[in-house]
């Protein structure tokens, strides 16, 4: 078993288990924590999935800024995903839910409260969204972002600079209206 084997699974997980439509893993922002993965479902409610291969990675894990001070912690919803029996819910902080993995098969051992997030941890996870937008903006250059997310101007790169036929006027998208 390995950290990144256990990352991947965990981004499984949020996306296809517990149906998030927007995750993250391994970003980092200027607040310091780095979520294994992150995902995001219905409005705005984030799910935080630390990846654990052993127990010393575990007790480490405790001593971060984030965990002594949860309220700047990310996730309104936390679990730790870690090999079956290698941690017990008495163990976990208070609220943190846990995940197991047995060979390609994750059990959901504890729920999470789902309730965590402070204001300070929206404001974390805002920055985190944000840094990781820079990220892509910077890559799609001479475009802005704005340009790339609208699908109709993709759709009519794609179609030779005319937009195809057929193609609903309205974007069902609520994130990207005002196109």
């Amino acid at each position: 078993m390995t950290h990144s084997r256990l990352v991947d699974e965990a981004v499984h997980w949020l996306r296809a288990k517990y149906r998030c439509g927007i995750v993250l893993s391994e970003q980092s922002c200027s607040t310091g924590e780095t979520p294994d993965a992150i995902g995001w479902k219905g409005r705005n409610h984030s799910v935080v999935v630390e990846c654990k291969i052993s127990r010393a990675d575990f007790f480490a894990d405790a001593a971060k800024p984030w965990r002594t001070n949860p309220e700047c912690a990310l996730g309104c919803e936390r679990y730790y995903l870690a090999p079956i029996g290698m941690l017990t819910e008495d163990e976990l902080p208070a609220g943190w839910g846990l995940l197991e993995i047995r060979g390609r098969e994750i059990h959901l051992s504890k729920k999470s409260r789902k309730n965590l997030r402070s204001p300070e941890g929206l404001a974390n996870e805002m920055n985190l969204l944000l840094a990781s937008l820079r990220r892509v903006e910077v890559r799609i250059e001479p475009q802005t972002i704005t340009n790339f997310l609208k699908w109709k101007n993709r759709m009519a790169r794609y179609n030779g600079g005319t937009l195809p036929h057929g193609l609903p006027h309205e974007d069902s998208n609520l994130y990207l209206s005002g196109d």
